[in-house]
């Protein structure tokens, strides 16, 4: 099993805390893709909490399940994991030949982990040329906690599968919603239920990772106890009305502002940090994805307080599909970049 690399035939695996999806392409990066097998299957936010021998084998038959409804025939894996489980990081290095690169590399890595390495999974992925010094080169750095990718592993090949690949969920969220051969940098914006993937992509790689926590989760407990409702009308109130100021007299907007600022804020400070490190390199767009793309005027929003044009995000934007296939997934379509991202790894 590689953390990063992955090869062969295989779909994807990505398990969400309200709904599962399972993607498998054909094709290659080259030539486009087109969507084979799909599976969106709702589950139990308890479900995946639960770590007990019987949770983890009913999330097993869960996954199992939805296999069997994609109809996918192989047993082959690629699986995202979480951020907050991970730690992702660039970080430069004296160029060498390959080959000699990737061998000093391999014994250095402990200085770039931030756990023993007898405690961490970690690999990495040489980028290429520095785009601040060309005497340097970019490494993408991934790690995570041994014993949390053993249980995850054990769970799902006790379910009868292989996996080939595991992945943070931030690189394959931005493999699929970053637009290809874009000439400024663009920060990839994943607005979960728990917490925030941020990701900037530019010259085709990933430069900037990082992971903010508080997802629509807070925003709608945050609505739920100014309003006095229900979390589930709640949930139904952002979706529906969003942020305009003309609807329930604004109320959904007044009472998330102060959350709302501090989020653009957050973002606000990644494109500062991501400049301030290379210096030519310029943000031209912030692409949102997850809840961010579903809540009303959350793009205009961002933009207003960004300066950056914004706009939602598109993971199928490199993928064929039927008009049978766009109309069944067209109510969840927008929640399969990570499962998307991760059946558009290379196989090379």
């Amino acid at each position: 099993m590689n953390l990063l690399h992955g090869v062969g035939d295989f779909f994807s695996l990505d398990i969400g805390t309200n709904s599962m999806r399972i993607v498998q392409l054909l094709g290659d990066e080259k030539h486009g893709w087109t969507l084979s097998k799909y599976a969106y299957v709702p589950i139990d936010a308890k479900l995946t909490s639960d770590q007990s021998e019987v949770g983890r084998k009913r999330l097993g038959e869960a996954i199992m399940g939805a296999v069997e409804q994609a109809g996918i025939k192989t047993k082959n894996v690629a699986v995202g994991l979480p951020a907050s489980k991970t730690f992702t990081s660039v970080v430069e290095t004296d160029t060498l030949p390959k080959k000699e690169l990737a061998k000093s590399f391999k014994y250095e890595m402990d200085k770039y982990v931030p756990m023993p390495m007898n405690e961490a999974k970690a690999d990495y992925i040489i980028l290429g040329p520095s785009p601040n010094d060309p005497a340097k080169t970019e490494v993408l750095v991934s790690s995570v906690d041994k014993s949390y990718v053993e249980t995850a592993m054990e769970t799902i090949e006790k379910a009868g599968l292989n996996i080939i690949a595991m992945e943070p969920e931030p690189l394959a969220m931005a493999r699929s919603l970053a637009i290809p051969g874009a000439m400024d940098a663009c920060l990839v914006v994943d607005f979960g239920e728990k917490s925030t993937d941020l990701v900037v992509v530019y010259k085709d790689q990933p430069r900037l990772v990082r992971s903010i926590p508080g997802g629509f989760g807070s925003f709608v407990q945050t609505l739920s106890t100014g309003l006095g409702v229900r979390a589930d009308q709640a949930r139904q109130f952002i979706l529906k009305f969003g942020l305009a100021e003309d609807k329930i007299e604004g109320q959904v907007f007044k009472i998330l502002s102060r959350p709302l600022e501090t989020y653009a804020s957050e973002l606000t400070k990644s494109v500062r940090f991501f400049q301030t490190n290379y210096l030519n390199g310029k943000v031209g767009g912030i692409i949102l994805s997850g809840y961010a793309g579903l809540i009303p005027l959350f793009a205009e929003y961002i933009e207003a307080k960004t300066n950056i044009p914004t706009m939602k995000g598109n993971p199928w934007q490199s993928v064929r599909t039927t008009p049978e296939q766009q109309r069944v997934l067209a109510p969840v379509a927008s929640e399969f970049a990570v499962a998307i991202g991760l059946s558009e790894r290379s196989n090379d």
